[in-house]
């Protein structure tokens, strides 16, 4: 299957980034334990360690579903969010975020071989612009897309990589998406957009055994590994 792919069908690039683009180094518990503190959760009690245990179990998921989750009533996953997306922003901004090894250069690499990079993110969209500011990313693609810029479905729904399919008119057809990501959530969003490549990369939240039970077509070591397997030489 890998020798059959080519350029044409797989013009638009999908890319996640915590785990896949960007490594934080654990600022999602981090920030996840500010959030908690705001909402009166004692540290270091059962139901802290099940809350982030719950936070691990679902990285990748859009963070507000995650809160719902936790915290039932709206008006209390809302203020969760508002408290977790302005801790990670302020971590973000104390330069605790960088590159994955080869990411930038796997981006200018697909974008040299014609393909359209999207990067998508879990995270609201004042997080987003915080870590394409802090690495210096902000003209690196073209779109870059939140949930809410979906219709305020994030993973494991499709919606993010249908919408860039939409916004860009790279592919005639979903079949000429690729999608990467670091976690099963990312796998689930790319089966269920039709995409003919979903691969999951081992630099993030989870495993290959994992991603694969989760309809990865291919399990790369990280994100740098992509171009060379869309040419078909990999």
């Amino acid at each position: 299957m890998v020798n059959e792919l080519s350029t044409h069908r797989t013009g638009l690039v999908v890319l996640d980034m915590a785990g896949t683009t960007v490594a934080d180094g654990g600022l999602v518990e981090q920030a996840f334990a500010a959030a908690a503190r705001e909402l009166g959760v004692e540290p270091d009690s059962a139901d802290h360690a099940a809350k982030l245990e719950y936070v691990r179990a679902t990285m990748g998921e859009s963070k507000i579903s995650v809160f719902r989750h936790l915290f039932g009533e709206e008006a209390l996953a809302q203020q969760a969010n508002v408290a977790f997306e302005k801790a990670y922003g302020t971590l973000v901004d104390g330069g605790r975020i960088a590159p994955i090894a080869g990411a930038r250069e796997a981006v200018e690499e697909l974008q040299e071989d014609g393909r359209t990079v999207v990067l998508t993110t879990g995270f609201a969209r004042v997080t987003q612009d915080a870590i394409l500011d802090a690495l210096g990313w902000r003209d690196l693609v073209g779109l870059t897309l939140c949930p809410a810029d979906a219709g305020g479905r994030g993973r494991p729904y499709p919606d993010m990589v249908l919408s860039a399919f939409l916004r860009t008119g790279a592919v005639d057809g979903v079949q000429g998406i690729a999608v990467a990501g670091d976690t099963v959530y990312d796998m689930l969003s790319g089966v269920r957009s039709g995409a003919s490549v979903v691969a999951g990369v081992l630099t993030g939240a989870h495993g290959g055994t994992e991603l694969r039970e989760a309809g990865a077509t291919h399990v790369l070591g990280s994100v740098a590994e992509l171009p060379a397997l869309l040419r078909g030489d990999g």
